[in-house]
């Protein structure tokens, strides 16, 4: 199984200016991030009425931003322009993306409310120990697991948003992005149990703890 790296911060303040950091901050892939967010409400907007055009322009939307979820983590670390600002935004753009997809499947009964409450939950409980470990100087890094979760949540939302409004014969919409999301609980489960433990082992270990 894939591990987690846990990397130890320095608890006191930058006393470098701001200026430097805030332009280590403005790079492409933390613009890119920035337009993942942007597109979450014109998903939102074109989704919420799902005639079969704006269904399809709602897909395309959501798959341009999934495409800069792809991109942004890529040019960081090909560039070497990985920052604080980035590993904040990034979770948090996907989560915003994921969310509201979800959400709305809900509202249009293309998925079980259990299943987004399931996922909703999981992120929220994660965040908060994210949270817990950024205030104790703890950066723990996604694992891989957590990668594949993303894109599968990803492909199924886009799936299921297109339901009803492509008809093609050899592909079942609603099969296709239900089981992608299944498979996603399942990652979901493991990763967060990963996380957890990763946690768990910073905090036992005195290097990491006051």
């Amino acid at each position: 199984m894939p591990v987690s790296k846990v990397i130890k911060l320095p608890l006191e303040k930058n006393s470098q200016s701001p200026e430097p950091v805030v332009e280590r901050s403005l790079n492409l892939p933390n613009v890119l991030t920035v337009l993942r967010i942007l597109m979450v409400p014109i998903y939102v907007i074109l989704f919420l009425n799902p005639t079969p055009i704006r269904s399809i322009a709602a897909a395309s939307v959501f798959s341009l931003a999934a495409l800069t979820d792809l991109l942004d983590g890529y040019l960081a670390r090909r560039r070497g322009q990985v920052t604080k600002v980035g590993r904040l935004l990034d979770p948090i753009a996907d989560k915003f993306l994921v969310i509201s997809g979800l959400i709305l499947l809900v509202q249009f009964q293309r998925i079980d409310a259990w299943l987004a409450i399931a996922f909703i939950v999981r992120e929220l409980g994660i965040t908060g120990v994210r949270a817990v470990a950024a205030s104790k100087g703890l950066i723990i890094a996604a694992g891989q697991l957590g990668k594949y979760k993303v894109v599968l949540q990803l492909v199924g939302i886009i799936f299921l948003t297109l339901q009803g409004a492509l008809v093609i014969s050899f592909l079942d919409f609603y099969l296709l992005g239900t089981g992608l999301l299944y498979g996603a609980l399942v990652f979901s489960i493991i990763s967060a149990g990963q996380y957890l433990w990763e946690f768990w082992q910073a905090l036992v270990n005195k290097d990491f703890i006051e």
